[in-house]
């Protein structure tokens, strides 16, 4: 089922909306002039831009209860966001809609070093929760490499990865509890400090919902001990194929790395350029494997993790020889999209998600795409997981060129799909990918999002026209396309 129509709010509506908000926020808290608006127009696909009706900043989970009742009687749209780096148009204002943003709610409630859980508010930036865990010997483990940046309920949002995802799991399951707003104001608690809680896993289908079903305003997360030991290897290879079969060999020898990080040329040279990370610049790939745990088990898997990747044909394997090292080579990594940044004017980050056994084909149909549009394309991945980030290169000052980039991403994003994968793996649909939902899933299924996103939220006011297609949409985009994952590329079915 569909949200019923909206009317379009009028500028008295706006005006008389602008008055009851200031009745309970800061005069500066409720934002209307278009310069103060500007800074909200996009989150982190730039190329996406909308000016807000409306900004609303509030500071108490009273007040954001207060915005969500008085928006959902008024049947005005809201759309929640955090720290506005999501790259995928999720937090894209809407033009008669109210911006709730929480960037604000940036308080470290408590750190529980017995239950080994922090509790935080979602304004709080990803690495601040590992800073404040450091003095009693924890860390959050999840760590996208806007870590610095971007906040915790954003990474709740959209269900955030990170270099260390492959063993200690993307945010879903790292995080134990929420508390949330529905769209009328009624504040949920989902969880707690323990690791299950009685009735349906709602707490997971909060967990990457885009902002749809509810506003979180309390996360509690989980915290690990700091290993005894951590050691990074970084091997280089000729040839593309051999650094993926690597991959695959390394997972099927037993091993689960901390991290398992793939780059192509063209990001390898970028991030060497930029960061400095003691790259090899003539390699055509290199992977990035990090063991941790005891000293003893750390110094007898790095052993056999070299001797695999030279017996994989690896040109070169070096070990960090210091903590120093081994933080700079993952700060190269981190640095990727930065650095990637630096070689055009602008640049389309993708993100979807393989089996591990199709690394090497799916990299060679990238590359063959590139060609085809005439754009380059840098790979940064997690290949321990198979989530691929594809940096498309354009200049959008040149006519034709975004759509170009656009048309390039959504290839890859159905290759993805044809080899028996996924469309996103960590950055969400929002508005980036929602065409490509229609190639993912089928009609039926699709109602199925629709009839869940209604039960929560029946008037369909947070944030609509995001990560679920409307069955129109997905008849024009059928057009091109036929559903259930058969896709318009006869060549890719060899996979």
């Amino acid at each position: 089922m569909s949200a019923p129509q909206l009317a379009v709010p009028s500028q008295a509506m706006r005006q008389s909306l602008v008055r009851r908000l200031r009745e309970f926020l800061p005069r500066d808290a409720v934002l209307t002039d278009t310069e103060e608006l500007h800074p909200y127009e996009c989150d982190g696909l730039s190329a996406y831009r909308k000016l807000p009706w409306i900004v609303a900043l509030p500071e108490t989970v009273e007040q954001v209860g207060r915005i969500l009742k008085l928006c959902s009687k008024e049947k005005v749209s809201v759309v929640a966001r955090g720290a506005g780096t999501g790259l995928s148009g999720g937090a894209l204002p809407l033009e008669d809609g109210v911006l709730l943003s929480l960037a604000k709610f940036t308080r470290i409630l408590e750190i529980d070093t017995a239950n080994r859980t922090a509790t935080v508010e979602p304004g709080v930036r990803n690495l601040a929760i590992t800073d404040a865990a450091a003095p009693y010997g924890f860390y959050y483990a999840p760590d996208p490499s806007s870590q610095l940046a971007c906040s915790i309920g954003g990474n709740v949002a959209e269900n955030s990865g990170g270099v260390h995802c492959l063993k200690y799991g993307l945010t879903v399951h790292n995080v134990l509890g929420l508390k949330f707003f529905t769209m009328d104001g009624e504040l949920v608690t989902l969880g707690g400090k323990t690791l299950d809680t009685p009735g349906y896993d709602l707490l997971a289908l909060m967990t990457g919902s885009e902002g749809m079903l509810g506003v979180i305003v309390e996360i509690t997360v989980k915290l690990l001990p700091k290993p005894e030991r951590a050691q990074v290897v970084l091997a280089s290879f000729d040839d593309i194929e051999k650094a993926g079969a690597a991959v695959a060999a390394i997972i099927a020898s037993g091993f689960t790395p901390a991290g398992l990080e793939m780059m192509d040329n063209l990001a390898i040279r970028a991030a060497e350029e930029y960061a400095k990370a003691g790259y090899p610049i003539d390699a055509v790939a290199i992977l990035l494997c990090e063991l941790d745990g005891t000293q003893e088990e750390v110094t007898e898997g790095i052993a056999q993790v070299c001797e695999l990747l030279t017996r994989r044909g690896a040109t070169g394997v070096r070990t960090a020889k210091d903590e120093a090292e081994r933080m700079r080579m993952w700060a190269g990594r981190k640095a990727a999209f930065p650095a990637v940044g630096r070689l055009a004017p602008d640049y389309y980050c993708m993100d979807g998600t393989i089996p591990r056994k199709h690394l090497a084909k799916v990299l060679a149909k990238i590359s063959e795409f590139s060609r085809e549009h005439g754009l380059p394309v840098a790979n940064v991945f997690h290949a321990g997981d198979g989530n691929l980030h594809p940096l498309i290169l354009y200049d959008a000052n040149k006519p034709g060129e975004l759509k170009n980039a656009e048309e390039l991403g959504g290839k890859i994003l159905e290759l993805c799909v044809a080899v028996g994968g996924t469309i996103t793996g960590e950055h969400g649909v929002g508005v980036e990918k929602i065409n490509q939902m229609c190639v993912q899933f089928t009609r039926e299924e699709l109602t199925q999002f629709h009839a869940l996103k209604a039960a929560f939220d029946p008037q369909g006011l947070l944030n609509p026209g995001k990560a679920v297609p409307k069955p129109a949409r997905c008849a024009e985009f059928g057009r091109m396309h036929v559903h259930g994952g058969k896709l318009k590329f006869p060549e890719l079915e060899r996979f």
